[in-house]
């Protein structure tokens, strides 16, 4: 299988199944001598981890990381960071019920037709917990970055969506509560919503919107490397996602280029900001901003026909713990999706400078 790679001078590649021994990961490409706070490395997985509240999974995990190489007293080294996250809480008895059978909407009916076998215990490598690695390698990127913040939150969840723009949001609320909305009010009417959802043995997809500050002029190239493509990338690899928009994004189509180009500031700044932050596939300086659309989590508690592997057709119900709507966990991937791209833009920009 290929694919489990990403980045070009910082690489992660990541293994293991959901309900595997553990999943964890190797990081090449980070620079020596970076001092790491490994707290704020395990808060980004808190953050991530599942049963954190009555909104997610109840798949109870500490996803308690352990670093095998690459850190000597706190200290990267320049070697590969190898980790480890131990799955703690499997139930593939939750599973059984699908070894022959196709989840709608999953990866099992093209996983097991492109690889002739899967491990359909929650999906094997299919599985979104994959991504907690994503978190590990996204913490230590953030920690490299100078004077670059990432804050990601949850913007809409179904029809519910923040009408304000994120330059009128305090986003320092944004952990204040479960959902990672931060609008209080509409946080709380989310979260009823989301628990309305759940109660019908349903899912509900929504919206993350990110905002990076700080980013320098340069980074990204101006032609298949542009930043703003590896960016959607980055984001379309995470599972469960549908779209990507930076900037003025589809809405953008709507108006005229008098209404539409960010006049200059005698600084190089720009008067407005309908860019996202890069222009020509290159950072301008200003704030980069985008939307990643997540769909409803494709596993639900009510009966679904669907076929099996012999292509007979067959009823089957979800079972398990499974999120009634993932935005509000997915938040940590997109920053930590964001991080990687970026930490890579900017060693190489170091690179070239050198």
């Amino acid at each position: 299988m290929a694919g489990n790679t990403f980045g070009s001078i910082f690489k992660l590649t990541t293994f293991g199944e959901s309900h595997g021994e553990a999943i964890g990961g190797v990081i090449d490409g980070c620079p020596s001598g970076v001092k790491l706070d490994l707290e704020a490395i395990q808060e980004e997985l808190n953050r991530r981890k599942p049963g954190q509240s009555a909104i997610v999974t109840q798949r109870k995990e500490p996803d308690t990381v352990a670093f095998y190489s690459g850190i000597f007293d706190g200290i990267t080294t320049g070697t590969p960071i190898g980790f480890v996250i131990k799955n703690a809480n499997q139930k593939s008895k939750d599973y059984s019920h699908i070894k022959d059978s196709y989840r709608p909407s999953h990866a099992d009916y093209t996983y097991d037709q492109k690889y002739g076998i899967r491990d359909y215990r929650g999906g094997g490598r299919s599985s979104a917990r994959e991504t907690a690695s994503r978190v590990v390698a996204g913490a230590i990127a953030k920690q490299i970055l100078p004077n670059i913040s990432i804050n990601a939150y949850v913007s809409g969840v179904g029809n519910l969506k923040l009408e304000k723009p994120y330059t009128e949001l305090d986003l320092s609320h944004t952990e204040q509560n479960i959902v990672r909305c931060p609008d209080p009010e509409m946080a709380q009417t989310m979260e009823n919503y989301i628990k309305q959802i759940r109660k019908e043995g349903d899912t509900v997809g929504g919206i993350v919107s990110c905002v990076i500050s700080g980013v320098p002029v340069g980074l990204g190239e101006p032609v298949f490397d542009k930043l703003h493509a590896e960016l959607g990338k980055a984001m379309l690899s995470i599972n469960a996602v549908k779209g990507f928009e930076y900037g003025s994004g589809f809405e953008g189509a709507q108006l005229k280029g008098s209404e539409h180009n960010d006049l200059f500031n005698n600084d190089g700044t720009t008067k407005t900001n309908l860019s996202g932050g890069i222009q020509g596939g290159i950072s301008n300086g200003m704030d980069i901003y985008f939307n990643v659309a997540f769909k409803p989590v494709a596993t639900i508690m009510q009966n679904q026909e669907t076929i099996d592997k012999d292509g007979n057709t067959v009823t089957m119900q979800g079972k398990g713990r499974h999120d009634p709507c993932v935005v509000p966990r997915a938040v940590p991937i997109v920053e930590s999706m964001a991080a990687l791209v970026l930490v890579d833009y900017w060693l190489m920009n170091r690179t070239i400078k050198k």
